[in-house]
């Protein structure tokens, strides 16, 4: 299956490889009430440059809200929101976003 890179990721995907980069888009969106454009960026500056398999690569045995806390949110003892869940959000430390001029930001504002 071909692997492309779109307008919004700065990595090559496949079909169903996009499909999962976008639901982790969406979840960020839901959960921490950010803009799409910001959860691209998040993802584009972790993942850019890093190669993929075609679906479902390696990282697709965690659905793909669990990779949102670690691009949402600063770690706290090696731990992850997502490993304590008695515990609010609010507690935990946000990751800043990458620059607004790098070249992460893919989609407006």
């Amino acid at each position: 299956m071909a692997q492309t890179r779109t307008e919004e990721f700065l990595m090559d995907l496949d079909e169903g490889m996009l499909a999962y980069f976008r639901e982790m888009a969406h979840e960020m969106v839901t959960r921490f009430g950010i803009s799409r454009a910001e959860a691209v960026a998040r993802i584009n500056w972790a993942y850019q440059g890093r190669k993929f398999g075609p679906y479902p690569d390696l990282m697709c045995h965690e659905l793909p809200e669990y990779w949102d806390y670690g691009l949402y949110f600063k770690p706290n003892a090696g731990r992850l929101p997502d490993d304590d869940r008695d515990t609010g959000l609010c507690v935990w430390e946000v990751r800043p976003a990458p620059h607004r001029h790098s070249p992460a930001w893919t989609l407006e504002a």
